[in-house]
């Protein structure tokens, strides 16, 4: 086994593990991401001739071969190979022979790691919008078949104001279609091509055509000078991470209000039965264990945030191993947000709410009462506001 570093020297095992960490399970998402950036590596080396048309298709066929056999899970990437670029270079070169040594030409596993890893996350972004989008439906879905079903609005855990089924829903509709947007927003700096940058100093001497690979691999710009490559590590990630851990801050405040409309004391609403669990010595309790998990996510998802930032926070300039720690909290908020949207969407479509449960205060009607007055009377709003709160004054 040589890892892509190698230069003959030895390896104690402790430093092996301790330096590849969960990289060998965690790259595993990324190995088709990799073959992806490898490709338009090696046809761009080709189009610059500095790699023969022959190697050139040698190299495209079996790095496809390898994502097909790696789908399929005929391979795996294991500790000894440390990570997913070492696993698929050699594998690559014990099935095409040496033309698999000649793909590395003009890139370090510094920019090829961060390739990999920002295409991946733009297909991420994109698939958890699609997930919350999914979400959306299932509030619009209950708005449409309980919208009417009249509730009382709360400030202060008070009753405040009239509300409705439909106005409660509209609330979080909106701040999940905000979640697309920045979902949508932080895709701007993934969407930069380090490809070329090497680790972080370019390739001098190469003639590379770095546009021709933004151009294979649909990113939007090549990102420019190389140093910046390095530089900006943690960066996009963090724009991920913070829109997510704003997803899940309106998925618990979501949850806290079932929560609350779900005891026995309000009894606002009913969930199916299999979206609840049981007490092992309780036998009449039903218990909403879903939206208990789906509230404690969002701080989750701030702790992956902070772990980002904290990482980065006041690294020098150019490559820093510290960056492979990213990767965990990343794909762990990542996995969380698309786990939590889902359930919680089954969770609505299965819910209802309980109209004859559902009592008004005669107060919630106040404000209403005082904007009669002055459009009745014409007085002014804080006379009328007066005049509301004397019959509340005792």
């Amino acid at each position: 086994m040589s890892r892509l570093w190698e230069k003959g020297l030895p390896l104690d095992q402790r430093v092996l593990r301790y330096t590849a960490g969960e990289d060998h399970i965690l790259d595993a998402r990324l190995v088709a991401y990799d073959i992806l950036g490898s490709i338009a590596h090696a046809q761009m080396l080709c189009a610059q001739e500095l790699l023969s048309q022959d190697d050139c298709d040698a190299i495209c066929a079996g790095m496809r071969q390898l994502g097909e056999g790696h789908e399929k899970g005929e391979w795996q990437i294991r500790l000894e190979d440390e990570d997913a670029h070492t696993a698929i270079e050699n594998r690559l070169t014990d099935l095409i022979g040496e033309a698999g040594g000649r793909v590395h030409l003009g890139r370090s596993r510094n920019d090829q790691v961060l390739t990999a890893l920002r295409l991946y996350l733009l297909d991420a972004s994109e698939q958890i919008g699609t997930h919350v989008r999914g979400l959306c439906d299932s509030l619009g879905a209950l708005s449409m078949r309980q919208g009417k079903i009249a509730l009382p609005g709360y400030t202060h855990m008070q009753q405040a104001m009239p509300s409705s089924v439909e106005m409660w829903c509209g609330g979080f509709e909106e701040a999940f279609e905000d979640a697309i947007d920045g979902l949508k927003s932080s895709r701007r700096r993934m969407n930069k091509n380090p490809l070329g940058s090497a680790a972080g100093y370019g390739t001098p001497g190469l003639n590379l055509d770095r546009e021709l690979t933004t151009k294979k691999l649909g990113f939007e710009t090549t990102q420019d000078p190389v140093t910046a490559a390095q530089l900006s590590r943690g960066k996009a990630e963090a724009s991920l991470l913070f829109e997510l851990a704003l997803l899940q801050q309106d998925m618990g405040r979501l949850a806290s209000d079932l929560l609350l409309f779900y005891t026995q004391e309000f009894a606002y609403v009913s969930l199916a039965a299999d979206v609840t669990t049981g007490s092992s010595i309780m036998p009449q309790k039903r218990n909403p264990d879903v939206l208990e998990l789906v509230r404690a996510a969002s701080a989750t998802a701030q702790a992956c945030l902070n772990e980002c930032l904290m990482i980065t926070a006041k690294l020098p300039s150019g490559f820093q191993r510290d960056a492979q720690r990213i990767k965990a909290p990343l794909f762990r908020s990542i996995d969380l947000a698309i786990e939590g949207v889902d359930i919680m969407a089954f969770l609505l479509d299965g819910l209802s709410f309980r109209e004859e449960n559902i009592r008004m205060d005669e107060g919630v009607y106040s404000a209403g009462r005082a904007y009669a007055l002055v459009t009745e009377e014409g007085i002014p709003f804080r006379e009328a506001y007066r005049r509301v709160a004397k019959q509340y004054a005792e």
